[in-house]
């Protein structure tokens, strides 16, 4: 295991409350960056809110705060979504988004949060579909995309809904409630070894999934999707572990009766090579 693997376990064996969501993402750049110097860059945080701390502690209202605070950060530090490369595997590290101020929504969110909590601002992650936000915990509350730089409505977000799942999609509010650190630090995750899947990088996608169930370790498509990557790695003790498993959580899971088709042949692959 490396130390930032270690570390990174470490840390998500604590509740949720105390996380440090910061450094538990800069711990996941750690694996990719092994000399990654993550109090360096904790403190890069902490210069962005000092660099705007007068001003929003010299307005009063909240509306103004985060006006203040979204002027800073998406001009004047020009903080804004990597729309030319999404799916650049370096729009998922903390770091180089703070180094390139250009990110996907969440590590975007990351950066905006945990600059506002600094500056005494109950600003939270939300796992809204698709697309990670922000809101500032009112009253009143305030909803804000990092990706675009802007603060949006209620009716934007029954918009972008429905341009995902149809216009006779419901909208809920329970859809913006503040997400969890291990929520956070699971779609994060998520969405690297997406991006490493794309790119048929096995070992790093492995690397995703093995974090994620550290946060989650009885999630049961994680637990299959690791198995099939042991798989294609070659390592059939392993495939069979994890998806045994998987199915004794998610028996009737839609993807359960492929697997059990293929797992006879991985249990006399695995038995060749005991």
């Amino acid at each position: 295991m490396s130390d930032a693997r270690a570390r990174f376990a470490a840390l998500v064996k604590l509740p949720d409350q105390p996380i440090d969501v910061a450094e538990a993402a800069l711990l996941i750049a750690g694996e990719e960056y092994p000399h990654l110097d993550i109090h360096a860059y904790l403190q890069r945080l902490d210069a962005l809110a000092a660099g705007v701390r007068e001003q929003v502690d010299n307005v009063a209202e909240a509306a103004a705060k985060i006006a203040r605070l979204n002027q800073f950060l998406f001009v004047e530090q020009g903080f804004a979504g990597n729309d030319a490369n999404y799916y650049d595997p370096r729009n998922s590290f903390l770091n180089d988004v703070l180094d390139r101020r250009t990110g996907i929504p969440i590590t975007l969110s990351v950066v905006y949060a945990e600059v506002a909590r600094r500056l005494g601002l109950t600003v939270m992650g939300v796992g809204f579909p698709g697309h990670f936000l922000v809101k500032y915990v009112g009253p009143p509350e305030i909803i804000i995309d990092p990706f675009f730089g802007s603060v949006i409505t209620m009716d934007d977000c029954k918009e972008r809904l429905q341009s995902l799942y149809g216009e006779r999609a419901q909208f809920d509010g329970r859809l913006l409630r503040p997400a969890t650190a291990r929520e956070i630090l699971v779609r994060m995750l998520s969405n690297l070894k997406q991006v490493y899947l794309e790119q048929r990088d096995r070992n790093r996608a492995l690397a995703c999934v093995d974090r994620i169930l550290l946060l989650r370790p009885d999630a049961p498509r994680e637990l299959r999707d690791r198995g099939i990557l042991y798989q294609q790695l070659e390592c059939f003790a392993a495939a069979v572990r994890d998806l045994e498993r998987y199915l004794q959580l998610a028996p009737n899971d839609e993807g359960a009766d492929a697997v059990r088709i293929m797992l006879p042949d991985l249990q006399r692959q695995a038995a060749k090579l005991q």
